[in-house]
């Protein structure tokens, strides 16, 4: 009779401590995900800023049509990622290709800024100027909501990596997952509005 009352509680034990496991698991991917839900808001922002900033600029830049094409096309690939991520922000792989496809962005950006400098009228336009602020603060917003986005991922894949968890997130299919980095040290530097 010890011995059964003895192993009930030993598989109680068991079964409870896997909860537990599993539980902080579920938690830990979820805030990730709603990290992720925060990058992709201010992304889709700083997406939708773009278009109104090189039609804004198209009058003014007439002969520079293929650095305002370069900026929409990255912009363009940008959306495609951050779309694709949004799917599955658990694939490590997607959000990789998120931040490639960011990093093109950010590099286009810092490209139409420099020829922007040879415009005064674009400098001096009010609409340009305010299109331009807003995206220099949508930036600080990515900026943070992928520091956001990287700590939750830390909490989530260490505690997944920890003893005995990793047994446990194995078998339960919770996989590890990537940050969101930028890969080129002048990507990490934020893109300079200066008028």
């Amino acid at each position: 009779m010890d011995t059964t009352l003895i192993g009930l509680a030993v598989i109680a034990g068991a079964v409870i401590f896997t909860i537990v496991i599993y539980n902080r698991l579920v938690a830990l991917r979820n805030q990730f995900k709603n990290a992720f839900a925060q990058i992709d808001v201010q992304l889709q922002r700083r997406h939708d800023l773009i278009p109104n900033l090189v039609e804004s600029a198209k009058a003014y830049m007439a002969h520079e049509r293929n650095t305002l094409t370069e900026v929409m096309e990255a912009r363009n690939n940008a959306v495609s990622a951050q779309k694709d991520a949004a799917r599955d922000p658990a694939d490590g792989s997607r959000i990789q290709k998120l931040g490639g496809a960011e990093n093109m962005l950010t590099r286009a950006l810092a490209n139409f800024y420099a020829v922007a400098e040879n415009y005064p009228d674009l400098k001096a336009s009010e609409t340009v100027q305010q299109l331009m602020e807003e995206l220099a603060s949508t930036e600080n917003r990515v900026a943070f909501a992928r520091q956001s986005f990287n700590d939750t991922v830390m909490t989530y894949n260490t505690y997944r990596e920890q003893f005995p968890n990793n047994l446990l997130a194995g078998f339960l299919a919770f996989k590890p997952t990537s940050q969101l980095e930028l890969e080129s040290p002048e990507a990490r530097q934020a893109p300079k509005v200066a008028f």
